[in-house]
């Protein structure tokens, strides 16, 4: 296996898409290519989110929830964690401030605007 790019089902893609931009995330592709999108892949580094609209399954996937959130955390290394958590705090919800985790990692967790919990962290 070579990469993760998960795909996390949203209600709004375009207010998705600018809350991802506030994190530094560039947006590669869109379908459609202009317009309502359904569907959008963003990037930062070696990190790839894909993002799709509830309304784009219509009745496929039935066992995908139609919720937003989930019971999954992202977890996402990176470096210059102070300067990052400085940068974006003051825009974003923190649930869980910037500390060091009982194995050793400067970690600090907020949530997107679909509810989905996303963990920083640095090994410094």
């Amino acid at each position: 296996m070579d990469t993760l790019s998960p795909n996390i089902f949203v209600k709004d893609i375009n207010k998705t898409i600018d809350f991802y931009r506030q994190l530094g995330f560039e947006l590669i592709t869109t379908v459609p290519d202009k317009g309502d999108y359904v569907w959008a892949m963003m990037t930062c580094g070696k990190v790839t989110f894909m993002f799709q609209t509830f309304d784009s399954l219509a009745d496929t996937l039935p066992a995908i929830s139609r919720q937003d959130g989930g019971s999954l955390l992202f977890y996402i290394g990176l470096k210059n964690i102070r300067t990052f958590f400085d940068s974006i705090k003051d825009k974003v919800t923190v649930v869980k401030g910037l500390e060091k985790a009982f194995y050793g990692a400067t970690e600090f967790s907020i949530t997107d605007n679909n509810g989905y919990v996303l963990t920083f962290a640095e090994d410094e």
